[in-house]
């Protein structure tokens, strides 16, 4: 569900503006608008965070050139910014004298100074050796000498720098973090005399919460409903199987608005079903899942670590039935029930690609469906609903429709143009104005949509064939098995490396899509809202 929402301004005594602050940030259930704060101390924040960002990058970036050095040594994101400078500075001295090196090497190490001396005396040196017409102002040798030594410097501040304990640099990123946010509410906060007034978002079930906060610290409170035109923040709580679905809404930065529905039920549960049939092989599943296994124990659990449990599960459950793993098959499963009616690796080929078809279109109108119809359920009690169940007719029906041009079903049954006469009956008579002049435009979307979930099937099947075609090409090189294996084996890690990143990409365009444009454009979601993130203290 979505929670409720509460605006909030609280009065304190203008004197302990910042301890209120504290004690809001302690309390942990207010959302304030921090990213609308532009002030000098926001400024300041920022900067030192991006400073020990660099800092950061800096040692890692210097550690990739002296593999095997070790953070031992505690240096401060100014000592290591400061270290990097220098850096930089003998960088250019080095380039300046590479330059000077290769215009002057070709006429040798000659006495500039001498030189001068005796052309100044009218001593023409031309018969004796071939001098440049800008002399430089130390010979050849010493430009040398200067270049190893600024090598040298560049080499010791190199390996100072990737001593460096980056550890430290990060536990301070939290405090850092904090930091600028604390700036931005004392921003927020605006005194009046001597009362400071700062408002903000609270979910209804924290109320109670603040208001023993306010008794203990005296303040006043003015905590009233979402006014009409107010955009609160929206907080999504999931049912506990589903609470990690939230993880994945914060990666894409998505969150319905405040007055749409909550979809991370259906999103979860399709997500994960269009996870499974993109990556198309059981033997992908198992990797995701033995590097999940790995995270799990490394890093202990996560929303992100359950997600991808749950992922690459269904997807290990897709290669069973499909009896694809890494582009082959189990020869005892070919006779599978589910591997022939799939046309799984293996078994033998018919009509594996209509029943794939037929598949990812039952998908595709129980997707749509669920939407109409949970719209018609939520609006039981207003004619509107009636216009729902009618787009929930003209979807079955575009189904069909789809089935049939394919060549999947023979025909339409009768009773589905009855159907769909009065499903579009009702949706007209429901609309009003323009909506009526692009029913039918709309109505012929549908079918569009539906047919948009046959890229479960494309997908898939392109991934499956990469991955037979790669091995294919490592089996018939048609060399001795004593030379063959290298290569084998290389053309195998790259050819399923190269595959399971692109699925990782198709996941991304196609999975996301279904659920946030199809479906949603169908359920009413315009994921216009923006996540409720309530003004505490950093974990890590």
């Amino acid at each position: 569900m979505i929670v409720k929402m509460k605006h909030l301004d609280l009065l304190s005594v203008a004197t302990e503006g910042e301890a209120t602050l504290k004690a809001l940030r302690d309390l942990g259930a207010v959302h304030l608008d921090l990213g609308s704060a532009t002030g000098l101390g926001v400024q300041k924040a920022k900067g030192e965070i991006e400073d020990a960002e660099k800092a950061y990058r800096f040692i890692l970036k210097c550690r990739e050139n002296l593999e095997g050095t070790i953070g031992v040594e505690t240096l401060s994101v100014e000592e290591i910014l400061e270290l990097a400078s220098s850096i930089d500075t003998l960088k250019s001295e080095k380039d300046r004298l590479e330059r000077l090196i290769k215009e002057y090497a070709p006429y040798g190490d000659f006495d500039p100074v001498l030189a001068k001396s005796l052309i100044e005396k009218g001593i023409d040196l031309s018969s004796v050796a071939e001098l440049p017409k800008k002399l430089p102002e130390v010979r050849l040798s010493k430009m040398e000498s200067s270049l190893a030594e600024v090598n040298a410097k560049i080499a010791s501040l190199t390996l100072e720098i990737a001593k460096a304990d980056e550890k430290k640099i990060e536990e301070k990123f939290p405090s850092l973090k904090d930091s600028m946010a604390f700036e931005a509410a004392k921003e927020l906060l605006t005194a009046k005399g001597s009362v400071a007034l700062v408002s903000g978002w609270i979910p209804a079930t924290k109320v109670e919460a603040l208001k023993s906060a306010a008794t203990v610290n005296g303040w006043g409170l003015l905590v009233r409903d979402v006014a009409e035109g107010e955009v609160p923040p929206t907080l999504i709580e999931p049912p506990k199987f589903f609470k990690s679905v939230k993880a994945l809404f914060d990666g894409l930065g998505i969150a319905p608005g405040y007055t749409e529905a909550d979809v991370s039920v259906p999103f979860m549960c399709y997500f994960s079903l269009f996870f499974a049939m993109l990556v198309g092989d059981g033997g992908y599943g198992a990797i995701f899942l033995a590097a999940t296994l790995w995270a799990w124990k490394k890093f202990g659990t996560s929303p992100w670590v359950k997600l991808l449990t749950v992922f690459s599960t269904g997807t290990i459950i897709w290669g069973l039935l499909s009896n694809t793993w890494f582009g082959a098959g189990i020869p005892w499963c070919a006779d599978w029930p589910t591997v022939k009616w799939l046309g799984g690796v293996g078994a033998e080929q018919g009509h594996e690609y209509d029943n794939m078809m037929f598949l990812c279109f039952t998908i595709g109108v129980t997707h749509l469906m669920l939407a109409r119809i949970w719209n018609g359920i939520c609006q039981i009690n207003s004619r509107s609903c009636l216009s729902q169940f009618g787009w929930a007719g003209i979807v079955l029906f575009m189904y069909l429709v789809t089935n049939s041009i394919v060549g999947i079903f023979s025909g339409i049954p009768t009773w589905a143009f009855w159907m769909f006469g009065i499903s579009f009956l009702t949706v007209f008579i429901q609309s009003k104005g323009i909506d009526k002049g692009m029913l039918f435009l709309n109505a012929m979307s549908v079918l569009g949509d539906i047919i948009s979930y046959v890229r479960l099937f494309a997908v898939g099947l392109a991934s499956v064939k990469v991955a037979e075609n790669f091995n294919m090409m490592a089996v018939d090189l048609g060399l001795p098995i004593w030379i063959k294996w290298l290569p084998l084996v290389l053309i195998l890690l790259v050819g399923h490396g190269l595959n399971l990143a692109m699925a990782g990409l198709s996941i991304l365009v196609h999975a996301v899509r279904l659920n946030t444009l199809e479906f949603s454009n169908h359920k009413g979601i315009s994921w216009s809202g923006y996540q409720f993130k309530p003004f505490n203290k950093t974990e890590k």
